[in-house]
């Protein structure tokens, strides 16, 4: 016969209030960061000199976009 070792259920999302950027991060700093990477990423996608990457570059400034969003709702008092 086997034994059975229970093991602690698996979760797709952590379980933290700021768990894998569903409804995180809170931190003003943190959004302003977020939006600040997302926009030199995208900056950088359309500097390429040889390999233009207009998808990319639009995903990110929709991620920088969203960060300012999220920042602007905080400062409102709104929930981020």
């Amino acid at each position: 016969m086997t034994s059975v070792i229970p093991v602690a259920g698996r979760r797709a999302v952590p379980s933290g209030p700021q768990g894998a950027r569903l409804g995180a991060p809170i931190d003003p700093i943190q959004l302003h960061a977020e939006a600040h990477n997302a926009l030199a990423m995208a900056l950088h996608y359309l500097r390429q000199p040889g390999a233009l990457n207009v998808p990319g570059a639009t995903r990110k400034a929709v991620q920088a976009l969203a960060a300012l969003r999220r920042l602007d709702a905080q400062v409102q008092g709104g929930v981020a």
